[in-house]
């Protein structure tokens, strides 16, 4: 019994880091391009794939292509998420059922993990495109972004994934 739950702990946190890996893309998707700041590729970019292109400066030409890339894998992964979604609507029916059913939640992160698998390929695919239409000067700009950006994640943080509490170099005492 104890051996079967460690199993399905094992293939939740597999599923759940697919998800948390695959956010940020999703996000991006979502988001809405638009005024200064949250369009392709301005400021901090938090329309479509901007989120990720954000400080690299576009064309308009450039722009248009990753708007077409983004609308030809949204159609590609559209019927996955549906299927996902569902699927997770599935498993949380059977978290809140008044007795836990181990083989049932086992069988549901079976089904969901494939899925999950396919949908995170695919993003990664259209990210590798948008990349591919960048100059290297772009690319450098982006290098230099997320460098930016992992410094201020540490900084903001407690100068580290562990923060404050843990795990990292000893904090001074005052």
């Amino acid at each position: 019994m104890r051996r079967g739950f460690n199993t399905i702990k094992a293939t939740a946190l597999a599923a759940a880091l697919a998800v948390g890996a695959a956010a940020p893309m999703a996000l991006a998707q979502t988001g809405e391009g638009g005024g200064q700041g949250h369009g392709w590729g301005h400021g901090a970019g938090h329309g479509k794939a901007g989120f990720f292109l954000g400080g690299v400066n576009l064309t308009d030409a450039q722009k248009t292509q990753l708007q077409q890339i983004h609308e030809s894998h949204r159609v590609a992964t559209e019927a996955i998420e549906t299927q996902v979604r569902a699927k997770h609507d599935e498993l949380r029916k059977l978290n809140d059922a008044a007795t836990f059913d181990e083989a049932a939640a086992s069988a549901k992160l079976a089904e969901i993990a494939p899925l999950e698998a396919k949908l995170m390929g695919e993003r990664f695919r259209m990210r590798q495109e948008m990349l591919n239409i960048l100059t290297p000067e772009q690319k450098t700009q982006l290098e230099q972004r997320r460098e930016q950006w992992k410094q201020q994640k540490g900084e903001g943080f407690g100068g580290g994934r562990h923060g404050r509490r843990g795990g990292g170099a000893e904090q001074p005492t005052q």
